[in-house]
């Protein structure tokens, strides 16, 4: 190799370095490309392509308004570095302007603008995109074929996914998986397990995309037999599959699957990420064995505010309110927001523990430093700490100034409040209201109201109610529950 061809390609190399540090403003490309030019390493096709793509992200008129873009390949360049910076809309429009310079999309193109369109979930975008594959001969291409099938399944257009998967002759795990999730998205279970079924190879994504499918549609049984199946069929669990199967565990109160999951994450050394700690967290807890939910947060070596709610809930469930309040105080100063539902956990903390102060604090503190806005089981968990602390006038006044409808659970949470501390000129009062705003209009709260009457002798409103639960079609839902004994849920 010559020694100017040798000098050049260390330049470019250099160059290349330089244009992956992530934040680089125009000025500074401009002494880039300056140097490119000087140097002569401006003849360069990856060097110069990345500074077209660094420009993009950067800036993406100077790019379009210096033209720098003169073939399919530069615009290519730009439209996958947008692409890949979470830019979609940016995509589509680099690709009208570079058909409107007279340049016709390829195969590399159509994957990137159809994975724009599937971000936006429009359908006729996807129809107009494939209509000009078509007319370009493109269709049949792979990249461009698993393309629109991920995209019109993104659009939940699965039956348009269906028919180009049916119709293609390079099927591959791939498209089959995408249909198959579509299917789940849209609730379509039986489909996308028959489809499941037909799959000539299944990898782990597609055992993941199963169970996570069963899971998210709360199909939780199915959820964890799939598991089971993938690991008797030598798969390998994926990290999304366990965080899936963990999630059906919670559910079912599968403790010894949940158990298992755990012991394999341990065994071969699986990282304990914030979204796999927060699914054990959560399966230990709603199985009752929150020691071991406060063993694993404390082993994670990072963690979030998901993290930190699903103890806080945890914990408040278990009637550990003072380790829940105490927890929600070290997140607060480990400078982890907390979100609305993790108030929700401290606030349910300080209900069961008749903590008043506390609580009203801690709902203020939610306006006012964090800027959330209650929403009504907010309000319901507020009336609930009140109403046990027998401050009855203080909830029934939290419940009429409410600047949203009260909701059955604040209301029924007064309602019980009356009953326990025998105010039954307030209950009176309460019913007739709770009937004009319809907030009473729940099976649960129906029940506690006929209950009552029924405990003062008062049997013809105790008759009216169930009348009206009769005329309405509510039904008491019946409680169930579920364990796992000797592998089997029952």
């Amino acid at each position: 190799m010559p020694p100017f061809a040798f000098s050049l390609s260390r330049l470019c190399k250099r160059a290349v370095l330089i244009l992956e540090h992530r934040f680089l403003t125009v000025r500074q490309l401009g002494q880039i490309q300056s140097n490119l030019v000087v140097t002569g390493a401006i003849c360069d096709s990856v060097t110069v392509r990345k500074l077209y793509a660094r420009y993009a992200i950067a800036d993406l008129s100077y790019t379009q308004s210096r033209s720098l873009l003169r073939s399919v390949s530069d615009w290519n360049t730009v439209i996958r570095a947008l692409s890949e910076n979470g830019q979609p809309e940016n995509v589509l429009w680099v690709a009208r302007n570079m058909m409107r310079s007279d340049l016709l999309p390829d195969n590399y193109t159509f994957s990137f603008v159809l994975h724009a369109s599937a971000e936006f979930a429009d359908v006729a975008l996807v129809l107009m995109y494939h209509s000009l594959a078509m007319r370009l001969g493109w269709e049949k291409h792979d990249y461009v074929q698993n393309g629109l099938i991920h995209s019109y399944a993104s659009c939940k257009a699965v039956d348009l996914a269906r028919d180009l998967l049916d119709t293609s002759c390079n099927r591959d795990v791939i498209s089959w998986t995408t249909v198959m999730n579509g299917y789940m998205k849209i609730g379509e279970a039986a489909l996308a397990a028959e489809l499941f079924d037909k799959m000539p190879q299944k990898n782990a994504v597609s055992w993941s995309a199963m169970i996570n499918g069963y899971a998210q549609i709360g199909m939780f049984t199915e959820a964890l037999a799939t598991f089971n199946n993938m690991v008797i069929a030598g798969i390998k669990p994926t990290h999304s599959a366990m965080v899936g199967a963990l999630s059906a565990c919670s559910h079912l109160g599968a403790l010894s699957t949940g158990k298992w999951i755990h012991q394999y994450v341990d065994r071969y050394n699986t990282e304990l990420d914030a979204v796999l700690g927060t699914a054990l967290i959560d399966m230990y807890a709603k199985c009752g064995c929150i020691g071991i939910a406060c063993e694993v947060f404390n082993k994670m070596l990072h963690r979030d505010v998901f993290a930190y709610t699903s103890l806080i809930l945890g914990l408040a469930d278990h009637c550990e309110c003072e380790s829940s309040l105490q927890l929600f105080r070290r997140m607060e100063l480990e400078k982890i927001s907390p979100n609305k539902v993790t108030f929700l956990g401290a606030l349910t903390a300080c209900s069961r523990m008749g903590y008043v102060m506390g609580g009203l604090e801690i709902f203020q503190s939610m306006i006012e430093d964090y800027g959330i806005v209650p929403e009504p089981q907010h309000y319901g968990c507020l009336v609930d700490l009140l109403g046990r602390a027998g401050l009855l006038e203080q909830a029934d006044m939290l419940v009429n100034r409410m600047p949203i409808k009260p909701d059955s659970y604040a209301v029924g949470a007064l309602l019980n409040a009356c009953r326990v501390h025998g105010s039954y000129l307030n209950l009176e009062k309460l019913i007739v209201q709770g009937l004009k705003l319809g907030s009473l209009a729940h099976t649960g709260v129906q029940v506690l109201v006929s209950n009552i009457f029924a405990s003062v002798n008062k049997w013809d409103n105790v008759q009216r109610m169930r009348k009206q639960m009769h005329d309405t079609g509510m039904k008491k839902v019946p409680g169930s529950s579920s364990l796992q004994v000797d592998d089997v849920i029952v």
